[in-house]
């Protein structure tokens, strides 16, 4: 019912949310502060800040149940290095997800807190993109999807 490995259909989601919540956030900040939206209106920011936040768990949790398995066909250290990225994206995503929060406080808390929250949500993406990255090289430069294809190669036919 699932795929299987399950962690590369999960991780598209927190780096899309990550691309996408730097211009939501930007663009609320300044349709708020310019009347052209009710200041709840952040809170469509927030909720998606905090589907990120959640996901990326998600992401780092489907990518250690894959680790045991990939680590017999790739050198230990470039799937920490992501692994560790990982947890950098994750964390920075929950930390934001607060501030993101802070924005839907009283206004004399809520106007900076939206502001700190756009320019965070720059920082997450920064996160994003290099844990992406490494794990772009784990599959596509260092071979970590050999772990699956090769255990998937079709038996060869024998002869009546």
């Amino acid at each position: 019912m699932f795929p299987d490995p399950l962690h590369p259909a999960v991780v598209h989601l927190p780096i899309a949310l990550a691309v996408v919540i730097p211009l939501l956030a930007v663009g609320g900040v300044v349709a708020i502060q310019n009347g052209f939206l009710p200041a709840r209106a952040w809170i469509v920011a927030a909720l998606l800040q905090v589907l990120l936040a959640a996901s990326a768990w998600v992401a780092i949790e489907t990518g250690e149940q894959t680790e045991e398995r990939v680590e017999r066909v790739l050198d230990e250290k470039h799937i920490d290095e992501h692994a560790e990225a990982a947890e950098w994206f994750a964390c920075a995503a929950t930390a934001t997800a607060l501030i993101f929060a802070a924005g839907l406080a009283s206004d004399r808390i809520a106007r900076p807190a939206r502001i700190a929250a756009a320019l965070a949500s720059l920082f997450v993406l920064a996160t994003a993109v290099r844990t992406g990255h490494l794990g772009g090289e784990l599959v596509y430069r260092h071979g970590a999807a050999a772990a699956y294809t090769e255990s998937t190669k079709p038996a060869p036919e024998h002869a009546p």
